[in-house]
């Protein structure tokens, strides 16, 4: 794969920009739908949540710009910093006093009046380490000792402090990550395969540990079960998506965000829209962010190098992973696992992450190797 020198400069994705704008727009809008009475409800003021959200996005669109104009091979100088960085703020997280503890979990930052929620920036940081050190030791990948080994370490390190918050969710994404990115880079797949056999009981011995996650999985297999405790997020979340029929009750006309469908501008935006937006809102929905997942991976795969390839697939992995389970949790169709749909939920800490992700893919988007031809024309 071509150096710096013989890359040029061309238009970034532009389907990858518009269809991050329409699901940032509709994420907006649908956020002060599910969120007004609410937010009425607890701080007196309907417009509360969408505020904080609109300073959110012009701050987003003002990183997306910032990393779409930097040259994404300056994210190697940050990746070892980044990583220690990483392992800082986490433990920051778990240490009393530090972390701002909300919903039963400790995941959180506070910075004046805003809270950060750490995992998010790790998901970049583990990215672009993987990337940068996959790149420098490309040359003895299939050595597991030369090249597996560090960065399995510094990932279970990091995975055990997000377990610690704790965040099943995210430390799940991370792991997923991980392994597409070594397998993208050509490693042994009896090192993954070796990883997989020992992550899966790992998980089980996770779930089965601690009550709620048991709670979520029987809920998940049969929420009827207890309709008004562990059932009842998803049984309210089944209304509003039975509700919309196939084109919605109306934009703010929905009925399950009144009190019945919990965390209804968060975890659960996706049921909202549903009901407001019908079937067809969702098909949008969905549709929007195959686009933009398809348009990721083409960034990546096209490509004039290695790292820029990896960095690419990562970040774009995050957002797809994050999506689908999310959407996926809201249909019932796997346990609820407390992560955001991207792009689209209330929150600053998610937004920001993903628009500089965008930035990022946006600038990988914009550099085209040189063929001989070109060079040659240009002589």
């Amino acid at each position: 794969m071509g150096e710096q020198s013989s890359l040029t400069r061309v238009r970034p994705d532009i389907a990858l920009f518009i269809v991050t704008i329409i699901l940032v727009v509709i994420g907006t809008v649908m956020i002060y739908s599910s969120s007004s009475i609410i937010a009425m409800e607890k701080y007196g003021d309907g417009y509360h949540y969408i505020k904080k959200q609109i300073l959110f996005v012009l701050l987003g669109f003002g990183v997306m710009i910032g990393t779409s104009r930097l040259p994404y091979r300056y994210w190697k100088k940050a990746a070892y910093p980044g990583v220690v960085i990483s392992i800082v703020l986490l433990s920051l997280v778990i240490i009393p006093g530090f972390g701002l503890k909300a919903g039963g979990a400790t995941r959180w930052l506070r910075a004046g009046y805003l809270s950060f929620q750490v995992s998010e920036l790790v998901k970049i940081m583990l990215v672009i380490f993987l990337a940068h050190y996959l790149t420098k030791k490309i040359g003895h990948i299939k050595e597991f000792s030369r090249v597996f080994v560090v960065p399995l370490v510094i990932m279970m390190t990091i995975v055990g402090l997000v377990l610690c918050q704790p965040d099943f969710g995210a430390a799940a994404i991370m792991v997923v990550v991980f392994m597409l990115m070594f397998y993208l880079a050509g490693s042994r797949i009896i090192y993954l395969a070796g990883l997989v056999a020992t992550v899966i009981p790992v998980g089980v011995a996770l779930i089965i540990h601690e009550s709620y996650r048991m709670q979520r999985l029987m809920s998940f297999l049969n929420p009827w079960e207890d309709p008004t405790n562990t059932g009842f997020q998803i049984i309210q979340s089944f209304i509003s998506f039975g509700s919309g029929g196939a084109f919605g009750v109306g934009l703010g006309n929905g009925m399950q965000k009144l009190f019945y469908l919990p965390e209804p501008h968060t975890d659960f935006i996706l049921s909202v829209i549903a009901e407001e937006g019908g079937f067809i809102g969702v098909v949008i929905i969905i549709m929007l962010f195959c686009i933009l997942v398809f348009r990721g991976f083409a960034i990546s795969f096209n490509c004039a190098d290695l790292f820029g390839m990896l960095l690419a697939s990562g970040l774009t992995t995050i957002i797809a992973l994050e999506a689908f389970i999310n959407m996926a949790a809201v249909m019932g169709l796997v346990p609820t696992k407390g992560l955001v749909l991207p792009f689209l939920s209330y929150g600053g800490t998610s937004l920001m992450m993903c628009m500089v992700a965008i930035g990022i893919l946006l600038n990988i988007s914009s550099y085209r190797e040189q063929n001989s031809g070109e060079t040659e024309g240009r002589s």
